[in-house]
């Protein structure tokens, strides 16, 4: 693999990943727009890594301990406050964004940008639809206390 590719796998990582990281930011989201390229990056490179210094084996083995790490990272995101727990897509974001980072590192940029779309898709639309049925259920069924 030729410097080119690697810059270019780099680069991409920081474009899908600050593209999902836009969303989060936009959303005031205390994982925003640097903390996913930072991951989406990270993630491309100990991919790229790994490939370089001895091939498949290790790259699975290398994918496997980053998707493990990154989720205490997703687990720092959540909290727990008043019985009531948030920061679950956030941290859901974070660990979607490792394996993007993963995809990228791994060359399969179509799959990289797809997979990007469908976050975005997911978290914007997705948005709507819940704060339209979970508006209408608190209407349905007020909490009690």
């Amino acid at each position: 693999m030729n410097i080119g590719e690697i810059l270019l796998k780099l680069f991409l990582a920081i474009i899908l990943g600050g593209i999902i990281g836009i969303e989060r930011e936009t959303s005031h989201k205390p994982a925003g727009f640097r903390t996913h390229i930072l991951i989406c990056v990270t993630s491309a490179m100990m991919m790229l890594v790994a490939e370089r210094l001895s091939g498949t084996a290790d790259a699975v083995r290398m994918a496997a301990g980053i998707i493990t790490g990154v989720g205490f990272l997703g687990a720092g995101a959540i909290l727990q406050s008043r019985g009531s727990v948030h920061g679950l897509t956030t941290a859901a974001t974070i660990w979607a964004v490792a394996g993007l980072g993963l995809a990228v590192g791994a060359g399969y940029y179509v799959v990289a940008a797809c997979f990007t779309v469908m976050v975005v898709l997911t978290l914007v639309v997705f948005r709507k639809i819940d704060r339209a049925l979970f508006s209408r259920a608190e209407k349905n069924h007020p909490d009690p206390h």
